[in-house]
């Protein structure tokens, strides 16, 4: 048999059923009417007409069911054969509800579900074959950065050649030189002679300065003043040249104090032409004042506006040397007052106690005389002793080309005239002034 001939024979089966059933029903319902009618017309319902309605309606029930069972066994053997033979099933309509449903009932959707979530949380990100690693992602870098480094570069730059500048400046003015010639020629001046070079290398270091540097030595006479700044002239005009190195001797240059305006009025014309030259060959002019203590009033106001920080930066790069016996009497008093206390103490804690003690007081003295002196550094240098004098005689005798006698030195250091010794000191009273006569007179 056929795929048509089995749905022909099947769906007329089915019609047969229907009809049979309908037939059925209609002949149980029609005989019920008919008693109905028949119990109606009777004037008084009886207890049997009831009864026999009550089973009518029973036999109904059991045949309906009885037929449906029926026809649910027959379209179950139909549809066993059209499985068979491949023929389409006709199934009666089911009532879908959730009642009884549960997840095993579904076996694939409850077997894919979770699956899907698992790939929505786990995303494989698949890497080509040639064994690469995976790499981190990579940060946005700001372009500001490198002009930091940059910038941190140039500064290093910048400073390391503001450094050699400095050095190749200090180098300039051989100041190691200058300090070796003042050790060996100023003798008993230690503390003085660190504390100038002190000054000169921080001013030296540099070529742009806020105000010009003002030194004042001070002390008594035949302690070194003049040949300091001798030496200082002749190391100064070898390094820097001549036309930028001024000795000012006012007992020479301006004996008459009534040229005292004129004589100012040429310094500073002098001063101007000298700095002016130094700036263009950038170079720092050195300026020495000896017998500062003669200087006229006139003088001094002119050089107090030279030296002021007010001027322009050709007059703030110079040196000016101030050598003067201002202020020996109370530096002659304070080395006899204390020579038993600093008697063990070495020449440059000596010198620095002595700056300590003698600066405020020398300070006060000196602005009392003039306003200059603000502006200045003020160094105070001590008396000389015995040993000293008689070093300032070797040196003197070597010089002139005599012999170097002990002998002679002592003898000739004897008529020199000392305060009285104080403590183990004995200072002479007038230097190595009279040296270079009496190395004469040999």
């Amino acid at each position: 048999m056929s795929e048509q001939d089995s749905s022909t024979s099947a769906s007329q089966t089915e019609g047969e059923f229907e009809g049979e059933m309908d037939e059925d029903l209609n002949g149980e319902v029609e005989g019920e009417e008919e008693r109905s009618e028949k119990e109606r017309a009777s004037p008084v319902p009886s207890l049997s007409s009831f009864s026999s309605s009550l089973r009518a309606v029973i036999r109904i029930k059991q045949k309906y069911q009885a037929i449906k069972k029926r026809r649910q066994e027959m379209t179950l053997s139909f549809a066993g054969a059209g499985a068979v033979a491949g023929a389409p099933l006709r199934s009666s309509p089911k009532i879908f509800t959730f009642d009884g449903l549960t997840p095993s009932a579904f076996p694939a959707l409850s077997s894919t579900t979770p699956q899907k979530k698992k790939r929505r949380k786990r995303k494989r990100v698949m890497f080509p074959n040639g064994g690469a690693c995976r790499a981190p992602p990579k940060q946005e870098q700001s372009r500001a950065k490198y002009c930091l480094y940059l910038l941190f570069a140039i500064v290093f730059v910048q400073v390391y050649n503001a450094i050699e500048n400095l050095d190749d400046h200090v180098l300039r003015y051989d100041l190691e030189g200058l300090e070796k010639t003042l050790r060996r020629e100023v003798f008993g001046q230690q503390g003085a002679v660190e504390g100038l070079l002190s000054l000169l290398k921080d001013y030296l270091s540099t070529y742009v300065h806020n105000k010009p540097l003002v030194v004042s030595l001070h002390g008594p006479s035949g302690v070194g003043k003049s040949h300091l700044g001798r030496l200082l002239a002749g190391h100064f005009r070898s390094v820097v040249g001549e036309t930028l190195v001024l000795q000012y001797y006012v007992l020479h240059h301006c004996p008459q104090e009534a040229d005292a305006l004129q004589c100012a009025h040429n310094l500073s014309t002098i001063i101007s032409e000298m700095v002016e030259r130094a700036e263009e060959e950038e170079k720092i002019p050195l300026f020495i004042f000896d017998e500062a203590e003669h200087m006229h009033g006139e003088i001094l106001d002119e050089l107090r506006q030279l030296v002021a920080s007010k001027q322009s930066n050709e007059y703030l790069n110079a040196i000016y040397l101030f050598l003067s016996n201002l202020g020996h009497t109370h530096i002659t008093k304070h080395m006899l007052h204390n020579s038993s206390v600093s008697l063990a103490m070495t020449a440059s804690s000596r010198h620095s106690n002595l700056v300590k003690e003698l600066t405020p007081i020398l300070r006060n003295i000196l602005e009392k005389l003039h306003p200059l002196w603000t502006e200045a550094d003020i160094l105070p240098l001590t008396l000389l002793e015995k040993s000293h004098v008689m070093e300032c005689f070797l040196d003197e005798m070597t010089r002139e080309g005599f012999y170097p006698d002990h002998t002679s030195i002592e003898r000739l250091a004897g008529e020199i005239e000392y305060y009285p010794a104080e403590g183990g000191h004995e200072y002479s009273q007038t230097g190595c002034k009279q040296v270079v006569a009496k190395v004469n007179l040999l």
